[in-house]
């Protein structure tokens, strides 16, 4: 019988059934994730990672290289994350922190993290069923046929994938007006109508636009903004010419023909973004321009992905791909492309530095929003810039509302808008609830969502960016580490010994506002 049992042992775990255990269980090897799992190993807990791609680091690692600092108070930027941002300075040979950094660097860095705390990373998985018992977490089953066992879980995603195969209440896309009384949600035309029409040339609305009459100021949908890919780009001898894409139309592009032909002086940088932050001399960072005629925006091609199946999240990814490959091989190959801006065009191309595995192409569409957790407490526009102070406070925030735009309207038979843009300072720090990022009691007790956060859309605006994520995980790694470790339900985490821990970390999680003063030297109070 013994030997039986040891056979029987043996094989289950060669077909990969056997069933793992750990105290945390990290979801979703994003910049959040990334920092969630190494807070919590830091802490003493056995962590593991799951990834959906081959490489960590989600956006980082995939084109965005900054912080967003230009737009948030960065001196609220603390704990872990800052140790981050100070080592990639450091491998640049900077004294003090900046904030720019590229993709392959920032993936070094975090590798380097995960290693030195003995994090444990599963590539390639995504999780394939939820084991509940109680109202907690007991397993997830992943693609690959792992089983893994958690006392605590974290979903790191930017889908919320595990979220919501939890049972954990969720929305997406955007609240009306009156809902919370947000004065910058729902349906928003705030931008000048764009000279190009939306119509093809038998009267047919174009793909990805919606007409005007169907909308009203400030009401509900299910859209979110739009997606695209933070392509890097060289004019230097690593160049590696646009490729063709495989599924090339170059239909899709009536706009970009009509906006040559009408106005055959257009440059590159009219179509696109192009950042060069702190990057060796002809590196550039590319992002969607917000009020181009045409840019790397898919519009209307994200529409079905918040709640997408894997399949049909990968359809979506394949077709921006299609879209982003297809705009640059047109601009490089297409005649129509007035002689001047292809031969600009032509001495741009992929870095051959980045992405090196993937034909030097970003592993991760840029998911600006998806799905959002509806929580303890949801977090809205007067929590960001009026009643900033928070009881259960575990971190800062700081960045702008920022919401790209959504979709694109028709307004006449030769014009058209960009709807959904928001763009709001705030001029002082707010404070993220620990309640933002755990469930209900009553629906789950152990899963902390630090990225899907329960937020509205308005306030999701602000929290969005790589460097208030990865805030949050921090604290979300080391809130999970105490209720293993104490046999807790997340819920009921001793509030005060958290927050003593996140001091006690670095982690600066509130604010004097009574003294506030616009001093942005937060780090000293």
């Amino acid at each position: 019988m013994k030997y039986i049992l040891t056979i029987l042992i043996l094989f289950q775990s060669l077909c990969g059934k056997a069933q793992q255990q750990y105290d945390v269980v990290v979801y979703g090897g994003t910049p959040g994730g990334v920092i969630a799992a190494v807070a919590a190993a830091r802490e003493g807990a056995k962590v593991l990672l799951i990834e959906q791609t081959r490489h960590v680091g989600g956006l980082n690692t995939s084109g965005i290289g900054t912080a967003e600092s230009e737009h948030m108070i960065e001196e609220t930027i603390s704990g872990l994350p800052l140790e981050f941002y100070t080592r990639m300075s450091k491998f640049y040979g900077k004294d003090k922190v900046q904030f720019y950094f590229e993709s392959h660097v920032a993936e070094k860095a975090f590798n380097d993290l995960l290693a030195e705390a003995g994090v444990k990373v599963v590539f390639n998985a995504f999780v394939n069923k939820v084991d509940k018992k109680s109202g907690a977490i007991r397993a997830i089953s992943l693609t690959d046929g792992q089983q893994i066992a958690g006392r605590v879980f974290i979903d790191g995603t930017y889908e919320g994938d595990l979220m919501a195969r939890s049972g954990v209440s969720y929305t997406y896309g955007r609240e009306s007006r009156e809902e919370y009384g947000e004065s910058y949600a729902g349906v928003r035309f705030m931008d000048e109508p764009i000279q190009a029409s939306p119509y093809d040339d038998s009267g047919k609305l174009l793909p990805g636009f919606a007409e005007r009459s169907t909308l009203k100021e400030g009401q509900a949908d299910k859209r979110v903004m739009n997606y695209n890919f933070r392509v890097v780009m060289s004019t230097l001898v690593n160049r590696v010419p646009f490729p063709k894409p495989e599924q090339y139309n170059p239909s899709r592009f009536v706009l970009l023909k009509r906006l040559l032909k009408n106005k055959p002086d257009t440059r590159f940088s009219d179509i696109i973004d192009l950042y060069a932050w702190n990057y060796p001399k002809g590196k550039f960072e590319t992002n969607n321009k917000q009020k181009s005629v045409i840019s790397l925006g898919h519009f209307g091609g994200n529409v079905q992905y918040p709640d997408a199946d894997y399949a049909k999240q990968k359809a979506i990814y394949n077709d921006h791909k299609n879209w982003t490959l297809g705009l640059l091989y047109f601009l490089a190959n297409d005649p129509s492309v007035p002689k001047a801006l292809h031969e600009e065009v032509n001495r741009y191309g992929l870095t051959a530095d980045e992405f090196q595995d993937n034909g030097n192409f970003p592993y991760y569409l840029y998911i600006r929003e998806a799905r959002r957790m509806k929580g303890a407490l949801i977090q809205t526009q007067k929590d960001i810039l009026e009643t900033r102070s928070k009881p259960d406070a575990i971190c800062l925030g700081s960045h702008w509302i920022d919401s790209h735009h959504v979709q694109r309207v028709a307004v006449s038979k030769t014009q058209f808008v960009n709807e959904g843009r928001i763009w709001h300072p705030t001029t002082a720090p707010y404070e993220f609830a620990y309640r933002t990022i755990t469930p209900k009691a009553s629906e789950c007790t152990n899963l902390l969502v630090p990225v899907c956060l329960s937020v509205s859309h308005v306030a999701f605006c602000s929290a969005r960016v790589e460097s208030s994520w990865m805030q949050l995980g921090n604290s979300a790694g080391i809130a999970a580490a105490m209720a293993a470790k104490q046999d807790k339900e997340v819920q009921k985490v001793d509030m005060a010994s958290l927050q003593a821990k996140l001091k006690e970390k670095g982690v600066i999680i509130s604010v004097d506002y009574q003294q506030w003063d616009g001093d942005r030297d937060v780090r000293k109070k």
